[in-house]
């Protein structure tokens, strides 16, 4: 079946990513995984059994959101022609979403970890603003 006239597009446009650019940066992840961090080193700080739990069920929600921020850059922001000038980016972006997840921030109290996913969110980072320069 075939659209009327009227409903066929006059215009095509296209962008390379999902919005006009502007709408996607790395520091939402970031600013996630410093909490992450920061809990982690509060929670090495206090004996409390209350806090603790506490502690440990705010940082899996924000290691959560740090996994979602990643992902979003991943998948609507970086596009294939990135992926060929920086072949290490997917590379990247596993080791970092592993970092935010359950064998990484999400399931270590270590500030560490932390310090580790901060570090693969940098890297992303560096890349993302080299790509809003072309």
């Amino acid at each position: 079946m075939r659209l009327p006239r009227f409903l066929t597009p006059t215009t095509v446009v296209s962008a390379h990513c999902d919005l006009p650019c502007g709408v996607y940066d790395p520091a939402q992840a970031r600013i996630e995984a410093e909490s992450v961090k920061a809990i982690q080193e509060k929670y090495q700080a206090n004996t409390d059994p209350e806090f603790r739990t506490r502690a440990i069920i705010i940082k899996e929600q924000r290691a959560e959101l740090v996994k979602h921020h990643l992902w979003v850059l991943w998948t609507d922001y970086f596009k294939p022609p990135h992926f060929e000038k920086y072949p290490n980016l997917h590379q990247l972006f596993n080791e970092a979403t592993k970092l935010a997840g359950a064998a990484g921030a999400k399931g270590s109290l270590d500030p560490a970890v932390g310090d580790q996913l901060l570090g693969k969110i940098e890297e992303i980072s560096k890349i993302f603003w080299e790509t809003k320069q072309a």
